[in-house]
């Protein structure tokens, strides 16, 4: 099924990739390229076996950059208690998993009154309907392609049944809501992503290793 998306296609390439001894310079390099935003993966080794940054290097990162878009990923068990040191660390949009169990609605709400854009995550083994109650609320839904908590996984296919499902009730419900993916995405992928409704495409592995970003953007963009 092809159902079409009303936004212009969006990459966001995920630091997570890139030299952690220089997170500064991975973003330069991606400042070399036309891209718009930043996908920011936060875990805290409960919720996803694995760690990577928190807030401080958020801010850190805001400091070296003031026009990319934070896409900010929160893959933790409590993402409530965080949510005020990532407003503060410059995030433009928290995106938090419904599968914890916390005050998601309570946490959008925060997320919201507070200016910034807002999402809802789903792991490859939830279904769309999970994201239904918080649609009409929401920026953003991401559907994780891969198992969260390493870089460099293989794309899982059963997941483009979710994004079409999720595509199909944007368009019922008239809610202009960004769908995203994250995980395995690349030039083989993106194509199958887009034609299930997606137009936000976070790229790590991808980007980092593509020789040519600018050319790689341009790819993604058009696949």
């Amino acid at each position: 099924m092809s159902l079409k998306s009303p936004h212009t296609p969006v990459l966001a390439p995920s630091i997570l990739a890139g030299d952690h001894a220089n997170l500064v310079s991975a973003l330069r390099v991606i400042e070399t390229t036309d891209v718009q935003w930043l996908h920011l993966d936060i875990m805290d080794g409960h919720f996803v076996p694995n760690l990577s940054f928190g807030p401080a290097t958020v801010k850190s990162l805001r400091g070296s950059n003031a026009d990319l878009f934070f896409d900010v990923h929160l893959m933790l068990s409590r993402p409530d208690k965080y949510i005020d040191a990532f407003i503060d660390a410059g995030a433009d949009g928290i995106t938090i998993h419904v599968e914890p169990d916390y005050d998601v609605a309570g946490t959008l709400k925060k997320i919201k009154e507070a200016g910034l854009k807002t999402g809802v995550a789903l792991n490859p083994g939830t279904d769309a309907e999970a994201a239904f109650p918080y649609l009409d609320d929401i920026d953003l839904v991401l559907v994780m392609t891969v198992w969260p908590g390493f870089g460099g996984q293989a794309f899982i296919s059963d997941t483009l049944g979710t994004m079409e499902k999720l595509s199909k009730r944007r368009a019922e419900i008239g809610q202009p809501f960004r769908l995203e993916v994250d995980g395995g995405v690349d030039l083989k992928t993106a194509p199958l992503c887009k034609a299930a409704g997606v137009d936000t495409l976070v790229a790590g592995t991808a980007f980092s290793r593509a020789e040519d970003k600018a050319a790689f953007l341009t790819e993604i963009e058009t696949a």
